[in-house]
């Protein structure tokens, strides 16, 4: 039910808040409503084009993968994260060919590599908002009816846009069920790989630095959108020709300094920050630390492994990476929000808020909505840990994965196609191919089964309440029984072919059943109990649905009286953060400067892991030959930078413009006194980390030389 607020609220709902400091990732539709703030700040473009996604800068800014990317040229060159490009850069790496460890320049486009089948790069067109029509249906009902009445409405929408071929679309919720919006994208599915520095630049100081400033870090790597012959997106092609988009960042020729204007776009993936107390809670006490505990030990699992199996190291370097990336920033998260005591905090703020509520008209409407949510919350916990360990189940293997998703696709092509599981639609198809496809770069049945062996041993240990029936007689219930069925399952399947997998992708369910392949039967033998902790999900996610805007509406309310920020919690979709390059106190005593440059590189080189920075870089510095790069301010030669920007995870990769909307940096990193902003803004410590483009144009210069890259960036060498 929407509350009725009042005339006042609910003209301030209308427009952007008042944020504190340069807290805010903003819709690119809210924009225009703050254009004061961002003239105020330094921004010197107009600020109403900023909410039209099909004009510049915003139409240039892309969702590379999972992350962020920015065109840069008008050939489709696409800058963004060596980490975000790791996986392309992985699956093109073997051990007589590595490179992960002696980086990339593709000469010519003859020579620029095919990324991995399922790598995409989407560009977004349409951002409407259609609450409306998704909420229609779902009015009077509760639970999975809930849940159904909103897939249904989505699905309808999402159908009806991609009629328009080679564009993907979908229906994403702000406020946590309050407002829908539908996100038209165009989907580009050749994708390649041009220009990737060495691991020891791109990814210098590796988790010794991650998270932790000051960095040193090359972190790009720079990608080329294909498209067929006739303009649209295609499969690779050696016929296709580069993409040309509908607008391109240009690099700027001098850089930024303290205190100069700084803007962002990009994807951020998920914040929390109006979760509710109880929620904080389970974060701080639960869910970060068993996170971590569990992804440690699998993390282990691929070191070890990888140690005497040299393809074995590449082929889980990709999944290595992303291992530790997390555990890194989930221990940061963990430590930073008991420094801030968040759970306290956020209790405080809530606890004001519901005996402010309790003074408003909607109070009756609103607080059993709010209980209500509040105690399907805290049932869920009952199962978290099963729950923790069948996600990592399913994320964390290649061959596993494959056997239940070709099971759970053989069971939804029995049904009609717009009734079917998200994900598992004709739509979807192609994806799922591509997921297939790459496996075979990525996997290796002794690592798997000793992934397998780690997460199911945790299973068993677990009291019979979190126990699945179908899990029990499938892996038994001792180590012993988990170790024969894992030896037996793996020793006899034959999804470790390519062509088996996709002769399965086509495969109706009566054909998947009477498969004899043993990986598939032991899936056919838990997709009943992981369809039916689906449905139960289902019917707990409509019910949220249902019942989280109430408590939204109050927080919104109660905050907009204050004069306190409500832009939505990130969701992937397309946001903009402006603030300024900014120093850091860290702690008492404690200050950073805002700028690194290459000296910093040779204090810490070592010359061994994560501190080997390669003889050509050592070389260039011991040179000097800045000329043309330097910082204006200092004479140094920069490497990264520093402002307040307000970011989280899935920012990787995006651009940081100047005032003029020139492209200065390459968002990448935050620090460790703010990895816990996800859920918790604060002002004294939240900042991002940046590469500096003239590092990167050094680079390519002096370094890794790719002058024909440099011109087509506009950037011709020196």
């Amino acid at each position: 039910m929407r509350l009725k607020l009042g005339l006042a609220t609910a003209v301030a709902l209308t427009l952007a808040p008042v944020a504190q400091a340069d807290e805010g990732m903003w819709m690119p539709s809210q924009l225009p409503s703050i254009a004061a703030q961002l003239k105020a700040a330094g921004y010197q473009g107009n600020p109403a084009d900023l909410a039209d996604l099909t004009k510049p800068p915003l139409s240039a800014v892309v969702k590379v993968g999972g992350a962020t990317g920015a065109f840069v040229s008008n050939e489709g060159l696409v800058l963004t994260n060596h980490h975000v490009a790791f996986g392309v850069i992985q699956y093109n790496s073997k051990p007589e060919r590595d490179l992960i460890q002696n980086g990339y320049v593709a000469a010519d486009r003859s020579q620029e590599l095919p990324a991995n089948p399922d790598f995409r790069l989407r560009v977004t067109t349409g951002f409407d908002k259609v609450t409306d029509k998704v909420l229609a249906g779902a009015k009077g009902k509760t639970g999975r009816a809930y849940f159904d009445a909103v897939d249904a409405a989505s699905k309808a929408l999402v159908s009806e846009c991609e009629r328009d071929v080679g564009y993907r679309c979908s229906v994403v919720n702000m406020f946590y069920g309050r407002d829908f919006y539908l996100v038209k994208q165009l989907e580009l599915r050749d994708v390649r790989l041009v220009f990737a520095p060495p691991r020891a630049i791109g990814n210098y100081g590796d988790e010794v630095d991650n998270f932790v400033w000051p960095r040193h870090s090359g972190d790009f790597t720079i990608l080329r959108a294909y498209v067929g012959p006739d303009g649209k997106p295609a499969d690779y092609s050696k016929d296709n020709k580069p993409y040309t988009p509908p607008a391109h960042l240009q690099i700027a020729s001098e850089g930024v300094s303290e205190g100069d204007y700084v803007m962002l776009a990009g994807y951020p993936g998920i914040t929390y920050r109006h979760r509710m107390a109880a929620e904080f809670a389970d974060q701080i006490q639960w869910r970060l630390p068993k996170s971590v505990e569990v992804m440690k030990q699998l993390q282990g699992v691929i070191e070890d492994s990888g140690k005497a199996d040299k393809q074995a190291a590449i082929r889980y370097a990709s999944q290595l990476q992303s291992l530790k990336n997390g555990i890194k920033r989930f221990s940061g998260e963990l430590e930073g929000l008991k420094r801030s005591d968040a759970v306290s905090i956020r209790r405080k703020d809530e606890t004001a808020m519901m005996a402010w509520l309790d003074k408003q008209p909607s109070a009756k409407t609103l607080k059993p909505q709010i209980a209500s949510a509040s105690k399907l919350l805290a049932d869920a916990n009952a199962t978290r840990d099963r729950d923790l360990l069948f996600a990592l189940m399913q994320s964390q293997t290649q061959l596993m994965r494959s056997a239940i998703t070709l099971q759970r696709l053989g069971a939804e092509r029995a049904k009609p196609d717009a009734v079917r599981e998200t994900g598992f639609q004709q739509r979807d198809e192609d994806l799922i191919a591509g997921m297939l496809k790459q496996v075979q770069r990525r996997f290796d049945p002794a690592v798997e089964k000793r992934l397998l062996t780690a997460l199911l041993t945790r299973y068993q240990q677990l009291p019979d309440a979190q126990r699945v029936p179908e899990f029990d007689a499938a892996f038994g219930r001792t180590p012993a029984e988990l170790a024969k069925t894992l030896d037996g399952v793996y020793g006899a399947t034959k999804l470790g072919d390519e062509a088996q997998r996709l002769h399965w992708l086509k495969a109706s369910q009566a054909e998947l059943a009477q498969s004899d392949d043993a990986l598939l039967a032991l899936a056919a033998k838990l997709q009943p109990a992981l369809t039916r902790l689906d449905e139960q999900r289902k019917g707990r996610e409509g019910d949220l649905l249902r019942l989280r805007p109430a408590y939204m509406e109050a927080l919104i309310a109660y905050r907009e009286q204050q004069g306190r920020a409500v832009y939505p919690d990130a969701n992937s979709t397309l946001r903009v953060s402006y603030g300024k390059v900014t120093p850091l106190k860290a702690r008492d005593a404690v200050s950073y400067a805002p700028l690194t440059s290459t000296e910093g590189i040779v204090e810490k080189n070592t010359g061994e892991e994560p501190f080997d920075a390669p003889k050509p870089l050592l070389d260039a510095i011991a040179k000097g030959d800045y000329d043309g790069y330097r910082d204006a301010k200092s004479g140094v030669m920069p490497v990264n930078f520093l402002s307040n920007l307000d970011t989280t995870g899935g920012n990787s990769g995006s651009p940081v413009m100047n005032a003029k909307g020139e492209l200065v940096g390459l968002n990448f990193d935050s620090n460790w006194e703010a990895v816990s902003a996800s859920w918790m803004f604060d002002p004294r410590y939240k900042r991002a980390i940046h590469v500096d483009m003239r590092y990167m144009r050094w680079l390519m210069d002096k370094v890794y030389p790719a002058p024909h890259l440099l011109k087509e960036l506009g950037v011709p060498a020196k």
